[in-house]
């Protein structure tokens, strides 16, 4: 349904009006990865990785430097006019992190939720509220917050508001990005499993962002690791937490808690340094903080590879 070919993005480094600097920050470097119809990619790594350059490229607010992205056909989306593209867009949607700040505070929720329908022009404004009670209706909402306004909604409403918001275009893929993050732990499984009964209602297919992997085991078809703009592990949940094989993914799942089990997290010390974005040396941008490196490391990029059947790396170890 999504297929992504060699995505890049770096940004120019403005150090000053006049400086003439030509540095670059490597945010994105080469990610590939296909997504089927009704099935979820679940990204995950550390802050600055380039999990959110990576969906906004997706989207089109970013455009690569190179690569590109086809959507249930053969033409490069980046290859279409602004009309085409304009239309392809609106079969994407993305829910944000923050429900507070990604709602208009001065727009009723009947207007919030039906606002990417009426961009498609498939209904006309008599059939708004029509769509809109539906809509509520799916997300878990009542009917009476139809003429409300975000200010009167907890942050778990809020969020399920912007939810509705998202599938009321009926698009093929969401982009969600940290969705649950913000909200208390209590309402984050309410959430989850909304969306997944929302993915099996109406076979949409989600790219899930998050910092948690735990949560994104529990939401995944396929989990993707992302270091310094790269995949580095690619595999199913349940293949990649019993047999993690690429460094960093193994220091990721050694912090997740477990019940019963009294983990000494804090003594699996890392050393090094977070890797450069702007001098970029041509080995695995993990050499500085992997305890298995060896010399070939620090020169070569290592390739994405499959290992085992499904399961992909980026480790000469």
């Amino acid at each position: 349904m999504l297929k992504a070919e060699n995505l890049t993005r770096h940004y120019n480094l403005k150090a000053g009006k006049f400086s003439g600097s030509t540095a670059k920050v490597h945010a994105l470097n080469g990610v590939s990865f296909t997504l089927e119809r009704q099935q979820t990619l679940g990204i995950v790594g550390e802050s600055g990785c380039g999990k959110t350059t990576l969906a906004k490229t997706i989207l089109g607010i970013e455009r690569p430097d190179a690569g590109h992205l086809y959507l249930d056909d053969d033409r490069d989306l980046y290859t279409l006019d602004k009309e085409e593209f304009r239309k392809k867009r609106m079969e994407m949607q993305y829910i944000f992190q923050d429900p507070y700040m990604s709602l208009n505070p001065k727009m009723q929720i009947k207007d919030i939720i039906t606002e990417p329908l009426l961009r498609t022009g498939r209904i006309s404004r008599r059939e708004i509220e029509v769509n809109a009670l539906k809509i509520l209706d799916m997300v878990g909402l009542p009917q009476s917050s139809l003429h409300k306004y975000p200010h009167e909604f907890s942050g778990g409403q809020r969020q399920r508001i912007c939810i509705g918001r998202a599938i009321s275009s009926q698009p093929k893929l969401i982009i969600c990005d940290e969705p649950v993050s913000a909200l208390d732990v209590s309402i984050q499984s309410q959430i989850l499993n909304l969306l997944l009964q929302i993915q099996n209602e109406l076979a949409i297919s989600y790219i899930f962002i998050a910092h948690n992997i735990a949560v994104v085991l529990y939401m995944s078809d396929i989990v993707s690791v992302m270091y310094a703009g790269r995949i580095v592990e690619s595999a199913p949940p349940e293949e990649l937490y019993r047999n993690p094989l690429h460094p960093y993914t193994k220091l990721l799942l050694s912090v997740i808690p477990e019940i019963g089990k009294n983990k000494r997290i804090f003594e699996k010390k890392i050393t090094g340094e977070i890797p450069d974005l702007i001098n970029v040396s041509p080995g695995c941008p993990f050499y500085d903080r992997c305890p298995v490196r060896q010399e070939r490391c620090a020169l070569e990029l290592p390739p994405l590879q499959e290992i085992t059947p499904g399961h992909l790396c980026t480790c000469w170890k």
